[in-house]
């Protein structure tokens, strides 16, 4: 019940479908002006359906220098054990890595893998392609939203989220899950927390050790995130454009970086990109818990007029919006798939 009335009363909790209802309005009266349900596809052009759906994680990747991600092969759905690990070892991808599905939803799927065995539950449980990746070697992750108009050579960085991971500290008397329930973000992920890790959330740990539960900053798996919008520099503006002027017809999204320092970051060095997200990407800096559910709505609103205004611009230089036909059914396969995620 605690945790019932912590969810209801903090908004950054609320199911997806609820807190978007004042946007659906806004994209009706935009699907209006653009004379199509499915305008968004135009904001990234080389990104299939715009980023918005069924986009391929290992497709976007492509786009990228492979110096900005980590070393990342694709595995189809049902391949065999002995054809996934010749792969990792041709890649020179060593354990621990992270498996996560080529066709995402909102961090669900994403596994730190220890273990063959582990990989070998990990393959025959999914029922959808997947990637495996490089576990990133630095420590700190920010999600950095970039617009750029089609027109003009440089965009402009609208909102950085900075993220806190699933880490709890010890005490020298209490264990890992006891310390877990003290917090009730981390709480509400004590149900996963015990399938991945089992027994050994009886340990405890020493005085000040620490634990890192959930390598990566997902809110949905217990990261806690903050606005660092305060961050932006003209620095950081030009690396990030510099970075966005390698990626062919990249004007809408969210880079979601790790990195060591802030200062090599705004040089450009000591960085991975561990995701890019086009159409369908959030302002996550929005999930601040010191913000109100109306500072939300108007983030979420001004980056939806960015998606617009860009779609709108691409889509007067040729770029075709997606046919009614094949939106539909390409959402119909975006159900499916999160079905198949959410399930797993």
């Amino acid at each position: 019940m605690k945790l019932f009335f912590h969810k209801v009363t903090n908004w950054e909790y609320w199911p997806f479908q609820i807190l978007y209802v004042p946007i659906y309005f806004i994209w009706v009266y935009y699907a209006i002006k653009a004379r199509s349900i499915f305008f968004f596809n135009a904001s990234n052009p080389k990104i299939k359906n715009g980023g918005f759906i069924m986009e391929s994680k290992k497709q976007i990747y492509d786009l990228l220098p492979k110096k900005y991600y980590p070393k990342t092969i694709l595995i189809k759905e049902h391949a065999d054990l002995k054809t996934i690990v010749d792969k990792v070892i041709e890649k020179q991808i060593y354990f621990p890595l992270i498996a996560k599905p080529d066709i995402g939803l909102r961090g669900s799927g994403v596994k730190k893998i220890k273990t063959v065995s582990e990989l070998k539950d990990y393959s025959e449980k999914a029922n959808f392609d997947f990637l495996l990746q490089d576990l990133i070697p630095f420590k700190n992750e920010v999600g950095i939203f970039y617009v750029r108009h089609p027109r003009h050579k440089n965009g402009k960085i609208t909102g950085i989220v900075c993220k806190e991971f699933l880490i709890v500290i010890g005490d020298g008397k209490s264990t890992i899950e006891y310390l877990i329930k003290q917090t009730p973000r981390f709480q509400l992920q004590l149900d996963v927390l015990r399938e991945e890790y089992g027994n050994q959330l009886h340990l405890i740990l020493q005085k000040g050790e620490t634990k890192n539960l959930v390598p990566f900053g997902n809110h949905a798996r217990g990261a806690k995130f903050l606005d660092g919008s305060d961050w932006v520099t003209p620095r950081l503006t030009k690396m990030i454009n510099e970075v966005a002027a390698q990626i062919p017809e990249f004007y809408f999204g969210r880079f979601d970086i790790m990195y060591n320092t802030f200062e090599e970051l705004e040089r450009g060095e000591n960085f991975q990109i561990v995701e890019l997200n086009g159409a369908a990407s959030e302002p996550t800096h929005i999930y601040d818990p010191k913000h109100s559910v109306w500072f939300a709505w108007k983030e979420l609103a001004r980056h939806i007029t960015y998606m617009y205004e860009i779609s709108v611009e691409n889509h007067k230089m040729g770029v075709p919006y997606l046919d009614y036909k094949v939106g539909i059914r390409e959402y119909r396969l975006h159900l499916e798939q999160n079905n198949k995620i959410m399930n797993f």
